[in-house]
């Protein structure tokens, strides 16, 4: 095998939770560019269906399903739903996720849960169901989360009050770390990516009103671009990442290293 057919994915299906949209559809392009069969859900299935398309138009194959990830039921239906039509679940990235932005001590109880549902309840979720599919095959998979930066830092104050978001995504590592180290003897790889900034629908906000201040504590000068994910998530789902387990990788511009 040569070093680039390492990051091949022909014949292996891969599921992208919040696939329709911004990050989630530039990862789901970059393992379908790879040869990966691709099912895209999220709850806005119209965009997922525009992501199939686009995925069809260059030769590839995708199925667009709606899908709460935080309902149990629509979790198992979509990865039946992949076992059905492709054969199996080799590859999910866990990318659906909420936020919401307030002081700690004036953060909504609800919308701390909802957060909490996604970003945590929801990529559990689906690990859960996939897992057991994989599980089940004796193939092994790769399980990638979604984690963010603010899993690793407190957010600052001027500009990052989501203490919802940030713990979420906390609690996101460690369970990437807990799934790595009991499903390895199943041939399962689960690592995390965490992204830095990335201009977003989530984001977008944010970073219009404290861009330069942002920027300003990034070293490489510049936010997240759209094929800056697309490598990492295919070296991690792909051959190439086949003894990387229980780690998180950070594509930030340098922010964390200061």
């Amino acid at each position: 095998m040569s070093a680039l057919d390492l990051f091949r994915l022909d014949g292996k299906t891969a599921i992208v939770t919040g696939g329709g949209r911004g990050l989630g559809r530039h990862m789901a392009e970059a393992l379908a560019d790879a040869g990966a069969r691709v099912v895209i859900c999220s709850r806005k299935v119209e965009a997922c269906r525009e992501v199939k398309e686009s995925i069809e138009q260059k030769g590839g194959e995708a199925l667009a399903l709606p899908c709460d990830v935080t309902r149990p039921e629509d979790v198992v239906r979509v990865v039946a739903a992949a076992k059905e039509n492709f054969g199996g679940v080799d590859i999910v990235i866990n990318n659906s996720g909420a936020t919401w932005g307030a002081p700690p001590e004036e953060m909504p109880l609800d919308k701390f849960e909802r957060v909490m549902d996604v970003n945590v309840k929801g990529t559990f979720l689906m690990s859960q169901a996939a897992g057991k599919e994989m599980i089940a095959s004796g193939k092994g998979g790769r399980i990638i989360n979604i984690a963010s930066v603010a899993g690793l830092l407190g957010g600052h104050p001027d500009y990052m009050q989501t203490v919802g978001y940030n713990a979420s995504k906390g609690a996101v590592i460690n369970m990437t770390r807990d799934l790595a180290v009991q499903w390895a003897r199943h041939g399962i790889n689960v690592n995390a990516i965490a992204p830095g900034w990335f201009p977003t629908k989530m984001s977008r906000a944010v970073l219009e009103r404290f861009g330069e201040k942002i920027l300003s504590h990034i070293p490489l000068g510049r936010f997240g671009g759209p094929d800056d994910l697309k490598g990492a998530v295919l070296f991690l789902a792909s051959p190439a990442a086949a003894y990387v387990t229980g780690q998180v990788l950070v594509v930030d511009g340098g922010m964390t290293a200061w």
